[in-house]
């Protein structure tokens, strides 16, 4: 009986997953590359403000003048930048915690998830506004006096990287444990038990493997979550500052520009529809991975 690869079946999902991939690949390329291959004048700041979409500008301009298109590809590079990183950290800290708390068991396995509930029970918003402001003046001065200043204008992407990191964990850590918990009643557990090996041994070369897909499902999930929490945060003004721009600092400026007078209905549509797209997308695919790489999920 021929088998397929995951990637075969993941392609075999049906469409929405094939179209999923090909608005990422596009949407990562264009953020990667779409800036420095726009002309000089895109950059600048122009006398035509509030242009509306046309061939010179497809995305129009904004209030100073410069190009959307240029703007929103920009700030996807940041939005990518922080989701993906953000989410990779909750990744390991979620993997590791999950690990020992679910094979711990018993009294340590009770202490960690109530700290893990207590987390859950503080707002998220009150958290990320605490690690914003505390650490946000002593990064840039520690930058500035080691002798780098010109990474000081990236210290708030450096804090919003790992506030929203260290918080998008502690799901991955309830998801994990669960694994674990059924995972350890397993046989070859109790047979590498029984032969003597390290916990260590049995976390990495036994129960770790298994966990691989499960986890792979959720760290797709958590990026968009990641990204839709960092845009909330630019577009109430506490995340990306100018002249960065991400696409929650775009959305805010959008916002800001929408009068009973005058619509500048381009400043808000460009910027959400990137966002709307690649949020879709990675939604799509993390849940044809989960059905792809979770035999229990496969309908």
């Amino acid at each position: 009986m021929r088998t397929h690869s995951p990637w075969q079946k993941l392609l075999a999902r049906g469409g929405a997953v094939r179209v999923s991939l090909i608005v990422l690949v596009i949407v990562t390329l264009a953020a990667v590359f779409g800036p420095a291959l726009m002309p000089e004048s895109a950059r600048e700041v122009s006398a035509a403000q509030f242009a509306p979409p046309s061939w010179e500008h497809p995305f129009g301009t904004d209030l100073h003048g410069q190009d959307l298109l240029f703007r929103v590809l920009s700030g996807a590079r940041v939005s990518l930048t922080v989701g993906i990183a953000g989410a990779l950290i909750a990744f390991f800290i979620g993997t590791a915690y999950g690990l020992v708390s679910g094979y711990a068991g018993g009294r340590t396995d009770g202490v960690m998830m109530r700290i893990v509930e207590i987390l859950y029970a503080v707002p998220r918003l009150i958290i990320l506004l605490i690690a914003v402001n505390a650490f946000d003046s002593r990064i840039k001065t520690g930058l500035a006096e080691f002798g780098a200043p010109a990474l000081v204008a990236y210290s708030r992407i450096v804090i919003l990287i790992l506030s929203l990191g260290l918080i998008e964990w502690l799901t991955m850590a309830r998801i994990v444990r669960g694994q674990v918990l059924a995972l350890k009643a397993q046989t070859f557990v109790l047979a590498a038990r029984s032969l003597g090996q390290s916990h260590w041994k049995i976390l990495t070369r036994h129960l770790l493997p298994n966990l691989v897909g499960v986890v792979i499902v959720y760290l797709t999930l958590t990026v968009p979550a990641v990204i839709l929490d960092e845009s909330f945060l630019s577009f109430l003004g506490l995340g990306i500052q100018a002249p960065q721009a991400s696409w929650g600092s775009l959305l805010a400026d959008g916002a800001q520009a929408i009068n009973p007078i005058k619509s500048y209905w381009w400043l808000l549509v460009f910027p959400a529809a990137t966002m709307s797209a690649t949020l879709l997308a990675l939604n799509f695919l993390g849940d044809a991975l989960r059905d792809v790489l979770d035999p229990r999920g496969e309908r």
